[in-house]
């Protein structure tokens, strides 16, 4: 009986132990996030610009960790895709479509759950979801954009909702935001794992930069992307015109003539006077690539600060550390600046992830990845569950080269916020193909651009044939197959995620008139 009595607490006192144990090496997560910083403007995707970019430090996690070639956002445009990450649930299940949209602070959250399981839980720098942040230790955050130089930022203890409250801290966003962030890791309790989310401002219009990087480029020509001069969607099929570079140019020209300090953009006056089409349109392009690529250059410094502070404080091997944006964004591609639509630029979320002690360096992913994804994948490499909400799924054995054999082969996505130059739409990419339906109704979305409609029309893409998606060969007899199987699909997909059971009957009838 002793001897049995013994066995037990044996038993007893090394499962408290093992317990204990996984607990105190369970992995610190750094999860930094910038905003529109687009894989264009990485130099690690390839493009014209690859050879412009300042990237030592994202370059240096790419090196010591995998680079995710097909990450995804499932609704691009800034607000639902933080909403999306932080809940793991597209924009149908987390309520959150469009930028008028507020985060409900009593949904469940990657933060929240963290927190209950023993972590330290903080976020720095860009929220952008209105209510006041829940499910984080520790939160301070800009109020809506914020200001890239002596921005204002709000914490528990001075936090007021909309535009008020905060204080003042002097100095270029970018670099302010990791002061905080480095000052929260000094602080915290050094016997808890923790999550840091640190979200910057940049490289957001109006794409400012520090004093530091104020003469880079100077008398230097960009190359250009090989769809600039693209002049409306006559020539390439395309269902709508975009954000055409022009906007850009006239907001300048506002600004110069204004003196405006309502964007504070950078590197005025900007003059197009005597330009044609033609030069007008390679003139915005050089200021915005230059203004973008500067602006970017510090979000680099500052990645290469918490990387040298997790080396300096033993934190490296037991941290996961990501580097992302939230969404895409057009360079000049199509003529384009902006993100919102389903293709490339726009769609693409460049990812890093280091973490030395399981995933290896220097390799890439190919797999399709979504922003509804990240969530779980923290909570994995936390020890936890994804819980039965949560619409994602850890990609944690992808990165191992270990895929699941059932990992998804094709995504859904849908962008709200209807206007008559980007219209309202869903649509399937797979890892060869891409349809898109714009609908082109606004459904009564709060933070739609208008109630006016424009016509449903589709646009279909081979990506290994046309990968810069120059022509819409939706109407391409050869195709008929194809998009056939496509359309099926994309049905399936509705269903799976929970969306096509919210249609209302405005879009059920606009469905029904122009599927097939």
């Amino acid at each position: 009986m002793r001897s049995v009595t013994l066995t037990i607490l044996l038993f007893i006192v090394t499962f408290t132990f093992g317990q204990n144990a996984n607990k105190s090496v369970r992995p610190n997560i750094v999860f930094i996030m910038a905003d529109d910083h687009t894989s264009q403007a990485w130099g690690l995707y390839g493009g014209v610009l690859q050879d412009y970019v300042i990237n030592k430090n994202i370059k240096r996690l790419a090196n010591e960790g995998v680079l995710l070639e097909n990450a995804f956002c499932t609704n691009s445009i800034c607000v639902p895709s933080r909403a999306t990450i932080l809940t793991g649930q597209y924009s149908h299940q987390n309520q959150v479509y469009t930028l008028s949209d507020k985060l409900d602070p009593n949904r469940n959250n990657v933060a929240k759950i963290l927190s209950n399981s023993g972590y330290q839980t903080a976020i720095i720098g860009k929220w952008h979801l209105k209510s006041k942040p829940s499910g984080f230790d520790y939160f301070k955050v800009l109020p809506g954009q914020g200001k890239y130089k002596d921005p204002i930022l709000k914490t528990a203890e001075n936090w007021e909702d909309g535009k008020k409250g905060g204080s003042v801290s002097e100095g270029f966003s970018t670099d302010v935001i990791t002061d905080a962030s480095l000052e929260w890791l000094n602080k915290r309790d050094k016997t808890q794992p923790f999550m840091l989310m640190t979200h910057f401002k940049a490289t957001h219009e109006p794409f400012d930069y520090p004093d530091r990087y104020k003469e880079l480029f100077n008398d230097m020509s960009i190359p250009e992307p090989g769809s600039l001069l693209e002049f409306g969607p006559q020539e390439s099929g395309r269902a709508f015109k975009g954000q055409v570079l022009e906007t850009l140019a006239g907001r300048w020209e506002k600004a110069s003539v204004n003196n405006t300090k309502a964007w504070n953009y950078p590197g005025l006056p900007f003059d197009v006077n005597g330009l044609g089409a033609i030069e007008l349109r390679k003139k915005t392009y050089q200021k915005l690539v230059k203004d973008f690529l500067k602006c970017a250059a510090a979000i680099d410094d500052n990645i290469g600060r918490v990387l040298d502070y997790l080396d300096e404080n033993g934190l490296a091997e037991n941290t996961v550390v990501i580097y992302t944006s939230d969404q895409g964004y057009f360079l000049g591609e199509h003529g384009f600046f902006d993100k919102r639509m389903f293709l490339e630029e726009s769609l693409r979320m460049p990812f890093v992830i280091r973490y030395p002690k399981e995933i290896p360096a220097n390799k890439k992913l190919d797999d399709i990845v979504l922003n509804v994804d990240f969530s779980s994948l923290i909570l994995d490499y936390a020890g936890l569950p994804t819980p039965s909400d949560f619409q994602g799924k850890s990609f944690r054995k992808n990165l191992i080269k270990k895929s699941p054999k059932d990992w998804r082969k094709s995504m859904y996505y849908r962008y709200y916020a209807h206007s008559l130059d980007r219209p309202a739409h869903f649509g399937i990419r797979n890892e060869r193909y891409k349809l898109i339906f714009y609908y082109g109704h606004s459904l009564g979305y709060n933070g739609a651009y208008t109630n006016e409609t424009t016509p449903p029309k589709w646009e279909f893409y081979d990506l290994k044939k046309d990968p810069k998606e120059l022509k819409n060969e939706y109407s391409n007899f050869k195709n008929r197959t194809v998009i056939s199987a496509l359309k099926s699909e994309l049905t399936l997909l509705r269903f799976q995620t929970g969306d096509s059971q919210k249609d209302p009957a405005e879009l059920l009838e606009i469905i029904k008139n122009n599927w097939n």
